[in-house]
């Protein structure tokens, strides 16, 4: 028998499904002795969703064959009803795991579908399907800058394609003790003639104003075509130049197949590290860096986690820095402009005139550093960026 090619896209986009999580979830709610507590235990340890760990509920084995039935329904349901169009672009963004440009898949906003005991919108049932299994309400997506949906509240069509959304990072209370640092390297240094930097050891050095010439591109006056710089740094060494940025959003990535911004993969390094080879190749898709309306937002688009260290993820309260963990398709909020703004000294003229490492955020790749590592400063990670904000 001849299949058309509607029934072939949806085979195909069925066979690309991510690996179920129902079959925990479906043995708590029937009351399966121990289920619940253990689904309650495993989501603990990943930080449930409040955390920045995806849930690994059922990861072990398929869900069990009723709700998977119940869910291929739903699913070859809800894609029949899309155009043949709408399905290729649809089965283009799930196969190339968001590398490709795709375009949004824009359905009626009030449409819902109902699996098991609960209701999801189209965005969060796609999402459930072929990125998040345990995904459970619209609350813990995030739109990415990229879509059509992006900033509208309440559309007449929604976007429902799975990778023009990511998840959302909520920090944990008290957030997982990664790395811990004093609050005391925010504070400028009595050093005559010189301005604080945080690159090598993640404290604050006393270096030569011509030792920093790249980073004075922040602190020419007027200057307000760019909004951040990025630096790559392999362990000590950097590597290029600095990357100004003038777009709101910035694909920082090493191979990326439709890539356009800072690739890694071209910049000539003499590194020669094993290791450092082996974390490049692993960067992969690497990371989106979005400026929006309430801050900077960092997306995770590789396939292994990042590691972040900000002053403004913190209480401003707090006597310590922590480095946070962020997995593969996750966002956090990596910068916020008032907060940072908040921790200066506003009346400090000679303070305001010199860069100030509240104004940079750090990430690795890969590997993280701090008390939990072996490594103590990001200088010792194979391959990380700093991003250093236009406080102009």
């Amino acid at each position: 028998m001849f299949r058309t090619k509607r029934s072939v896209l949806v085979r195909r986009l069925w066979r690309s499904r991510a690996p179920g999580g129902e079959e925990e979830e479906e043995a708590a709610a029937g009351g399966e002795p121990g289920a619940a507590a253990a689904a309650e235990a495993r989501a603990h340890v990943c930080g449930g969703g409040r955390g920045c760990c995806p849930g690994k509920a059922g990861r072990g084995g398929r869900a069990s064959a009723g709700a998977e039935a119940e869910l291929k329904a739903l699913t070859h349901a809800v894609l029949k009803r899309l155009k043949e169009r709408q399905l290729e672009g649809l089965l283009h963004a799930v196969e190339s795991r968001g590398g490709a440009r795709t375009p949004c898949l824009l359905l009626p906003a009030k449409a819902d579908s109902r699996l098991g005991q609960h209701w999801y919108p189209l965005p969060v049932l796609l999402c459930k399907v072929f990125r998040w299994p345990d995904l459970r309400h619209c609350s813990e997506v995030k739109r990415l800058c990229c879509c059509e949906s992006y900033g509208k509240a309440h559309p007449e069509l929604v976007c429902c394609n799975p990778h023009h959304l990511s998840r959302l990072c909520e920090l944990e209370s008290p957030p997982p003790p990664y790395s811990r640092y004093p609050m005391d390297f925010l504070k400028p240094t009595d050093c005559p003639d010189s301005v604080p930097s945080s690159t090598e050891t993640g404290g604050t050095n006393c270096l030569a104003p011509g030792g920093l010439s790249d980073s004075q591109v922040l602190q020419e006056p007027g200057d307000r075509s760019h909004w951040c710089v990025v630096a790559y740094w392999e362990e000590k060494t950097r590597v290029g130049r600095l990357y100004s940025v003038q777009e709101p959003s910035l694909d920082i990535f090493y191979d990326l197949p439709q890539g356009n911004g800072f690739c890694l993969g071209q910049l000539n390094s003499d590194n020669k590290s094993q290791l450092v080879q082996k974390v490049r190749s692993k960067i992969g898709y690497g990371i989106q860096l979005t400026k929006e309306v309430d801050g900077v937002w960092v997306y995770n688009r590789s396939s292994y986690p990042i590691f972040i260290k900000s002053a403004t993820l913190d209480n401003p309260d707090s006597r310590t820095l922590l480095v946070h963990k962020v997995f593969p398709g996750f966002s956090i909020k990596a910068f916020d402009y008032e907060k940072a703004y908040s921790l200066q000294r506003p009346n400090d003229h000679e303070f305001m005139q010199q860069p100030w490492t509240g104004f940079t955020v750090q990430i690795s790749f890969v590997k993280g550093w701090g008390q939990c590592y072996t490594r103590q400063f990001i200088s010792s990670c194979p391959c990380w960026l700093e991003v250093i904000f236009n406080n102009r």
